[in-house]
């Protein structure tokens, strides 16, 4: 099966969405991604038990320390999908492409552009 999904993607693989912690989120960000998402399984099918939970939990705790600095916390998103849903995985990869394209680039870039300017 052949997915259609923006090109600018990077996937990181991780054992388990509970892997993936809020620093890890926040550090995308840091170095100039114009968002991050975390594509899961259904929540109560995970292998690990509760690890997408604590994956939804550290994506909204990320979501908060956005919002505090004053970036858009819709630059961080989570979505559950079975494993064997692939033409779903290309949904969610362009619909997170088009939020972030309304949102347009990270502001943190601006920021570091204007410091190297100066």
């Amino acid at each position: 099966m052949r997915l259609n999904y923006p090109a600018n993607l990077k996937i990181i693989r991780v054992p388990c969405t509970g892997k993936v912690d809020v620093i890890h989120l926040l550090k995308a960000i840091e170095r100039g991604a114009d968002g991050a998402c975390v594509i899961g399984c259904m929540e109560g099918e995970c292998l690990y038990n509760r690890g997408n939970f604590r994956a939804r939990k550290r994506v909204m705790q990320a979501r908060k320390v956005l919002r505090s600095v004053g970036i858009e916390e819709e630059r961080l998103q989570m979505y559950n999908l079975s494993s064997s849903e692939g033409p779903k995985f290309a949904l969610y990869a362009n619909d997170m492409t088009e939020k972030i394209k309304a949102l347009g680039p990270n502001p943190l870039k601006a920021a570091k552009a204007k410091l190297k300017a100066a």
